[in-house]
């Protein structure tokens, strides 16, 4: 056990608020994931455009969360894990959010009307990923269940393997098929977003590998 493990019995429980802080913004990652599939697969252009309005909000408010969990590390002497793991998470989570709502948004300014396969498929592997990664990370408060939480880190880096083959195929078709340039660099835009959000899922899985290793 490490000397930080010893150390987080002794936290009093009330002072133990990085959790909560993990289980919304990750909460939160999986709203703005939800949200996206549905505005993808939807035919109605109004209410695409509010849904990406409702992923605009839930962005800000994962921000806060993010902001909130980088004033308690500077708070609290003692914390559960390492402060550079903390750290780490929070930043990828708040990556992952940030990067569904760089494809939301590129796809309402750039005015893409009835996304595409390769972008339904995208946007459906980041919930995927987005819902392994709130699993995981839920198992961190006590470390019981390690094999739950190696189990979603697999899953994620399946995932994200999955999303490099789907983003190749994309971009592969936009050169074969696009004649218009403007089209073939929005579309690649969003597919770059899409991807690299299964990316970011990726690098929280890898921290949470780290922390699993380091409290063995």
């Amino acid at each position: 056990m490490s000397l930080n493990s010893i150390f987080q019995y002794f936290v009093p429980k009330d002072k133990k608020v990085f959790f909560p802080l993990f289980e919304q913004a990750s909460s939160n990652v999986v709203g703005m994931a939800t949200i996206l599939v549905e505005a993808v697969n939807s035919t109605n252009t109004a209410s695409r455009e509010e849904m990406f309005k409702q992923i605009d909000k839930l962005e800000n408010k994962g921000d806060e969360l993010t902001h909130q969990i980088y004033l308690e590390l500077g708070k609290n002497f003692i914390t559960p894990f390492d402060r550079e793991d903390i750290h780490a998470l929070a930043t990828a989570i708040d990556d992952v959010a940030d990067y569904i709502h760089g494809a939301a948004n590129r796809m309402n300014l750039y005015k893409v009307e009835g996304p595409n396969e390769h972008i339904k498929k995208l946007s459906e592997l980041i919930l995927q990923a987005s819902v392994d990664l709130e699993k995981a990370i839920k198992e961190l408060k006590d470390l019981r269940n390690v094999r739950n939480i190696a189990d979603s880190c697999i899953r994620i880096n399946s995932i994200e393997n999955q999303a490099d083959y789907v983003f190749d195929r994309a971009v592969a078709d936009l050169f074969l098929y696009e004649k218009d340039a403007i089209t073939l660099i929005k579309y690649k835009e969003i597919y770059a977003a899409l991807e690299t959000a299964t990316d970011m899922c990726e690098d929280a899985a890898n921290v949470m590998e780290s922390i699993l290793v380091k409290n063995a």
